[in-house]
């Protein structure tokens, strides 16, 4: 099958499971091909069945802003003509689904639809009145829809009420040859945590829904009870409120801001907890990567987050906002032996137990299938 693949490709869960995914649909023998404004910061490897189409600004004194959504969707259009296009997956509603739809009627045969719905096109912009229209006529219009979590599918059909197509659930997954627990060496773990201390993690985009502060603070507990440091990965809007919380506090020769990084396992496989308070997380892919490193993880208990990280087994749960508690949660964790080589192997066992690259390939291949047979018996 070619696959056109519809993502964005900055740091973000949706364009790191759509640049995974490609991977292991080329290995099944599909072609897939990447269509997006750059090349998918994952995309890096060659391989044989994997393309790249760039979706080019134009400068025209009309517009203020080059129209993305059009150009977009003259771009699908070209690439299907030009290779042949079976289907096209577009990860994120608002705008890719809408320049698949507008594709759709430039073409001159149907061709299959599939929109997988990652969280924020959801929970944020379909929320804003706004693009709630144009949100729901981006589901409806599509010929399958899927969902990362069983908690984002519930909070779409809550927000949008009764739609044209069920959405099914595939959850996201973590490559268990990328992602895998390794105990770093003295040398390397020296580099952040010369006198042996315990190193705490966090990995986003540092937006505001991900409450990086809260990040700081309790870090700043716990590093009060035990010698520790902090890794902060990623960069966005929030960078300098946590900046200025660190120094605020003191701590900046305890944590390192280590900017954008492309391969956060060899991070995470020298980290002893990784922290994830965020407001709302439709999945939570990097919860899902540390664990596969054997990390154990303690978050907010929100969105999707309760299907990857499993309470007392994996991690710890607390209330969104409740700094002491999760506080007091790493303090357990790091105080604790025997809990914590229990709730690191249970970590990466779940990972590659319930959430391996082959099913959710599988999972995928089906609703293309659906998709297909859908189209077909409208023509």
């Amino acid at each position: 099958m070619k696959i056109g693949m519809v993502c964005y490709p900055t740091y973000g869960g949706s364009g790191v499971v759509a640049a995974e995914l490609g991977y292991i649909l080329g290995e099944r023998g599909h072609q897939v091909h990447f269509i997006s404004s750059a090349r998918p910061f994952r995309l890096q490897k060659f391989h044989r069945n994997l393309f790249f189409h760039e979706v080019e600004d134009v400068s025209y004194p009309l517009f203020k802003y080059p129209p993305y959504t059009l150009l977009l969707a003259n771009k699908i259009v070209e690439v299907t003509r030009q290779v042949g296009l079976d289907l096209i997956h577009v990860h994120y509603a608002i705008p890719h689904t809408i320049s698949a739809y507008l594709a759709k009627h430039m073409l001159d045969e149907q061709i299959p639809l599939v929109t997988t719905l990652h969280g924020t096109d959801i929970t944020l912009v379909g929320a804003y009145e706004e693009f709630y229209r144009l949100t729901r006529l981006a589901l409806n219009v599509s010929d399958c829809l899927t969902s990362v979590s069983r908690s984002l599918a519930s909070d779409t059909e809550q927000l949008f009420g009764p739609l044209s197509r069920n959405i099914t659930v595939v959850p996201n997954f973590v490559d268990p040859e990328v992602y895998f627990p390794h105990k770093k060496a003295d040398a390397e773990r020296e580099c952040f945590a010369p006198a042996g201390e315990k190193i705490l993690a966090h990995i986003s985009n540092f937006r505001e829904v991900k409450h990086v502060p809260d990040v700081v603070r309790i870090f700043d507990q716990v590093q009060r009870k035990i010698p520790s440091r902090l890794l902060l990965v990623g960069d966005g809007p929030e960078m300098s409120k946590v900046e200025r919380e660190v120094e605020s506090r003191g701590l900046k020769t305890l944590v390192s801001f280590l900017g954008k990084q492309e391969n956060v396992q060899e991070i995470l496989q020298m980290t002893d907890v990784f922290l994830l308070p965020s407001a709302q997380e439709s999945f939570g892919l990097a919860a899902l990567e540390a664990m596969a490193c054997g990390v154990p993880v303690v978050a907010s208990k929100v969105g999707g987050l309760p299907e990857v990280v499993k309470e007392g087994k994996t991690g710890f749960l607390l209330p969104q906002g409740d700094v002491k508690g999760m506080s007091a949660a790493v303090l357990r964790l790091l105080m604790d032996t025997k809990l914590y080589e229990r709730m690191s192997f249970a970590a990466s066992d779940l990972a590659y137990s319930e959430f391996p690259p082959e099913r959710a390939a599988r999972e995928y291949e089906e609703v293309y299938k659906k998709a297909r047979a859908l189209v077909k018996g409208k023509m």
